[in-house]
């Protein structure tokens, strides 16, 4: 009876390695952050178009917007960890929600989540309305010096990457502006096109035609090297502010105690699609870069992206409701 018992639970342990072997043996989600639309959205179809090509399973994109992206983490870091459902996020849902953001149910990636892989980068722009003075980035640090100085500063809500390089600009220059927070990135580019408010930090995607079209007017970038979109435009870098290059990226986790046989498959598969031509060329027209990386990669780039902007965070006092 022993033996049989032993040769039962030696069945059974192998069942789960069994299954993992076969992933993905039915559809996968993917849940965003963000409604349709905007990049996150766009990398995620462009990927999941992919995915299902490579995989032969479907991926299933799923928009759950709201508190700072954080109703999207929440789901996936309560989902069961088989490998069926993964968090594609940014900067702000992955990183700084939870810190910005007061909720009961709030994670934390290095406890919750398993790192798969980044997918995407995008440099922003600081560009100024064209009815204000300033033709160069010093001359907005200048004004921004000045006290009593009326610069106001479009944000597209608190903690957001466009929001937080304002304030890690403000804290290395010694500059200050108002900003104005808005409820996502249209109503924030609708004032700012406007001349509600005088400038922003945006991706290259969303400022590039108004850039083209003379509606508002690139200072610097944040990348660092200059965009092949703005040859002219200098960096921040080249502005003074050495070391100064931040990109808003989009990555993807997985709910942790997912098997890591699993979590090693799809980054692989992510990998091999990123580095097709003609995946790149697709986030090229959305300004991005695709970039696949390991596991391990991804977390150290966490990381360090984590202890270089919670200081921002908590000297700026960032909070939202």
């Amino acid at each position: 009876m022993a033996n049989v018992i032993l040769a039962v639970s030696a069945a059974l342990a192998v069942l789960p390695a069994a299954g993992q072997s076969n992933w993905p043996d039915k559809p996968v989600k993917l849940v965003l952050p963000y409604p349709p639309g905007g990049n996150v959205d766009g990398a995620a179809r462009i990927i999941s178009e992919q995915l299902q090509a490579l995989l032969k399973q479907p991926f299933i994109v799923d928009n759950r917007p709201g508190a700072g992206g954080m109703i999207a983490g929440e789901a996936v870091a309560k989902a069961q960890p088989d490998g069926y459902t993964f968090f594609m996020g940014a900067n702000g849902p992955i990183l700084f929600s939870p810190t910005i953001f007061k909720r009961n149910n709030a994670y934390d990636w290095k406890k919750d989540f398993a790192p798969v892989s980044s997918v995407s980068f995008t440099p922003l722009v600081l560009q100024v309305h064209p009815s204000t003075p300033y033709k160069t980035i010093a001359d907005l640090i200048a004004a921004g010096k000045k006290s009593g100085n009326a610069l106001t500063m479009a944000s597209p809500g608190a903690g957001t990457q466009n929001h937080l390089v304002s304030e890690y600009l403000q804290r290395e220059s010694g500059a200050h502006w108002t900003t104005v927070h808005y409820k996502g990135n249209a109503p924030a580019t609708t004032d700012l096109l406007g001349g509600q408010v005088q400038f922003n930090f945006d991706q290259i995607s969303v400022a590039g035609p108004f850039i083209q079209q003379g509606r508002t007017r690139a200072l610097a970038v944040t990348s660092p090297k200059r965009l092949p979109q703005l040859p002219d435009v200098p960096t921040l870098q080249e502005a003074g502010f050495k070391d100064f290059s931040t990109e808003t990226f989009t990555g993807i986790l997985a709910p942790r105690g997912t098997p890591p046989e699993i979590v090693a498959r799809f980054s692989e598969a992510l990998q091999k699609i990123l580095a097709d031509k003609a995946v790149q060329g697709k986030f090229q027209a959305l300004g991005s870069e695709a970039r696949g990386s390991s596991p391990e990669q991804f977390r150290e780039f966490l990381t360090k992206e984590d202890a270089r902007w919670m200081p921002v965070i908590k000297q700026a006092n960032i909070t939202a409701e």
